[in-house]
């Protein structure tokens, strides 16, 4: 609530569920740690959320323009969508939604003006297009496809096996897969793949629906044709349990990497094991307990070591060792301390790629690249592109010649700008500002405004129907903010908005929408700010800060209990850019700020001292376990608080992953109302 400074005997009241309470008293600052129940399945629970759905329902229903809106958003979403194709053996595969799909269907072809042919449509899995591929890997003689199915948003993957040729399902199921890359050996024997163990209740189990924290991350190696049980355990590390695996095979067969990471934190380890050269290959170890001769490459955690390729057994990593905004470095395994640079931090990220060679003769806008598809035996490369703009282009691009052949999906009369905000502490933040051409800047236009700022994840430009909507109907100006904690100027950029200084986030979101109305691009009451997940957490914080600069706020599965979403999941990942509040001094960074424990409560203020919320939708799901919700009690009597302020529960969903198309237009068409 307020603050830590709680009256000694007042209870608080607990955000989730119905009438429990816990008593807060400042006996020290780990008053905060005591354990509360919270079954998912228990009927207070289930009840509290059918409440809430209906709740929400009876506020939205009143909006007469709400079908017009979804009907516009519809139409505009029944457009066709791919993804950059990729080679595998002699055959082409690529993803497509024809429009209005559910899910994205996998395609192949035998080249690229062969016949296309359905693989696998994930529609015909569910009813309603809940069940989602959410990773999948062809053998690299593209015999078999082995796919990771997912139903109502959980992050619980479920992995089958189909023979590409006669399009038949294999009898293989891996399950209680999560987090996990998924790479083929090259003889497409097997694959291999990462889980934890099943959860106790894992029988009568709505996966996505449990709380319990995820730990002991371990990868395996699925023989085809066999039982789960009897798969090779590759990897474990029961000293550090909170540790996750990925795995890759490289492209030359002969090396399994194991990258492994104790939190979201841009730092990780490398170990290798040259699969080629064990006796008896990957058979000899069935029914052993030793784990697989990995080597240990990089072996603490003090950067991040992408593997970009290897000739045999020099490396090519791509890094941000003494470099915040990343270099290119090698390393011959033979000499593994002899680590020697290839390209050189450049002032700007290399993840840009502005300088690179290839799309330096690309005559691309603002925009972002967001695929790059290939392998180093390959001479033609597929490069998808998406602007604000633009929906996506894929480019192909033959390696023989010189520059690839350009098609412009549409252009539309509007403006696209980059301005600089100052922020609180003098720091330049970068700002997107998308709006149709010659609008008077007289503040009567409302405006969207979206960030992130977490976790050295960069927000680039791409491509939106409900905003393209918004400002080719409406006149809506839509604004995104590059705040610091993100990694749009590098591992710097990043930890200027982490740990002790994530108050930088919010000072900079802050300060761009303080521009927007200053620059009469609009004014508070008809800003509105949105943001997802970690960007939840930042509208849940800003409407705590500044209640008075906005007039509406979408706040997508945020995370708002700062002080006990270590427990849950896989949230104990997240302390590397938050903290833990089991930290002394990290609890008193967290409080300060987190958007449960800083709801102020109108009942302790006279209504002149009481700043109005704005119009607020905390939205999350039945399957999202990242969320939790806090309430702004309005039910009170003579309450100062009149904006609605409303908890929005999507069911049979989650954190987002694997929504279908209907789902993320209702979603949309819900934005929109709220503007």
């Amino acid at each position: 609530m307020g603050s830590l400074s709680v009256p000694e005997d007042e209870p608080l009241q607990v955000p989730f569920g119905s009438q429990r309470r816990v008593r807060c008293r400042r006996l020290s600052w780990r008053s905060h740690l005591r354990s509360i129940s919270m079954d998912p399945d228990a009927e207070e629970v289930k009840d509290f959320v059918e409440k809430q759905v209906t709740l929400t329902e009876s506020v939205l229903e009143k909006c007469d323009t709400r079908e017009k809106l979804r009907e516009k958003i519809t139409k505009l979403f029944d457009h066709p969508r791919y993804r950059a194709p990729f080679r595998r053996g002699n055959k082409l595969f690529y993803f497509h939604n024809s429009g209005l799909q559910p899910q994205n269907v996998l395609f192949m072809q035998d080249s690229l003006d062969g016949e296309p042919e359905v693989l696998l449509d994930p529609n015909g899995l569910s009813k309603d297009g809940t069940v989602a591929m959410s990773i999948c890997a062809v053998s690299e003689d593209a015999k078999y496809l082995a796919y990771g199915l997912s139903s109502s948003g959980s992050d619980w993957v479920t992995i089958e096996v189909m023979q590409v040729e006669n399009k038949t399902i294999e009898p293989d199921i891996v399950s209680w897969v999560k987090f996990s890359s998924l790479c083929w050996t090259h003889d497409s024997k097997g694959f291999f793949y990462s889980r934890y163990p099943a959860p106790k209740e894992s029988e009568n189990l709505d996966a996505g629906t449990e709380t319990n924290a995820n730990l002991n991350h371990e990868v395996y190696y699925h023989f085809l044709g066999t039982n789960q049980s009897e798969d090779i355990l590759c990897w474990r590390d029961p000293d550090n349990p909170k540790h996750t695996f990925g795995t890759c095979v490289t492209d030359d067969g002969k090396y399994l990497l194991l990258t492994i990471a104790e939190s979201c934190k841009p730092v990780n380890k490398v170990y290798y094991c040259d699969i080629s050269a064990l006796v008896n290959g990957l058979e000899g170890y069935r029914g052993r307990k030793d784990l697989l001769p990995f080597v240990k490459l990089i072996d603490n955690f003090d950067a991040e070591y992408d593997a970009i390729a290897n000739d045999d057994t020099l490396f090519t990593f791509r890094t941000n060792k003494d470099a915040p905004k990343y270099k290119l470095v090698r390393v011959d395994l033979k000499e593994p301390t002899a680590w020697f640079d290839v390209l050189q931090e450049a002032e700007k990220d290399l993840r840009d790629l502005k300088t690179g060679s290839l799309l330096h003769h690309l005559p691309l806008d603002i925009g972002t690249v967001s695929e790059i598809c290939a392998r180093r035996k390959d001479s033609t490369v597929f490069i998808g592109f998406t602007s604000f703009l633009t929906p996506g282009i894929i480019y192909e691009c033959n390696l023989d010649t010189a520059v690839p052949e350009m098609k412009i999906f549409e252009k539309l009369l509007f403006l696209i700008l980059i301005v600089f905000v100052t922020s609180k502490d003098g720091t330049k933040i970068p700002m997107f500002i998308v709006a149709r051409k010659n609008i008077p800047l007289d503040g009567s236009h409302p405006c969207l405004l979206y960030a992130y700022g977490g976790f050295n994840i960069s927000i680039t430009p791409y491509f939106s129907v409900s905003r393209i909507v918004l400002a080719k109907h409406l006149g809506v100006i839509f604004c995104l903010a590059n705040i610091r904690g993100g990694g749009e100027y590098g591992e710097g950029w990043h930890k200027a908005g982490s740990l002790a200084n994530k108050q930088n986030c919010f000072d900079d979101f802050i300060s761009a929408a303080e521009y927007l109305a200053s620059s009469r691009y609009t004014q508070p009451k008809k800003l509105c700010i949105e943001g997802g997940s970690n960007g939840g957490l930042l509208i849940g914080a800003c409407i705590n800060q500044r209640p008075d600069l906005f007039g509406c706020a979408l706040a997508h599965v945020g995370v708002m209990d700062m002080l006990r979403f270590h427990k849950f999941t896989i949230g104990h990942a997240w302390t590397s850019d938050f903290g833990c509040s089991e930290k002394e001094e990290e609890f008193h960074w967290l409080i300060k700020y987190s958007p449960l424990h800083n709801v102020r409560r109108p009942w302790e203020q006279s209504s002149d001292q009481f700043s109005q919320y704005p119009a607020t939708m905390l939205l999350t799901a039945d399957h999202d376990d990242r969320t939790m919700q806090y309430v702004l009690c309005t039910s009170l009597e003579k309450s100062p608080q009149k904006n609605p302020i409303v908890g929005r529960i999507e069911c049979k969903a989650g954190h987002g992953a694997g929504r279908p198309t209907q789902k993320v237009i209702e979603r949309e068409d819900e934005r929109e109302l709220r503007k």
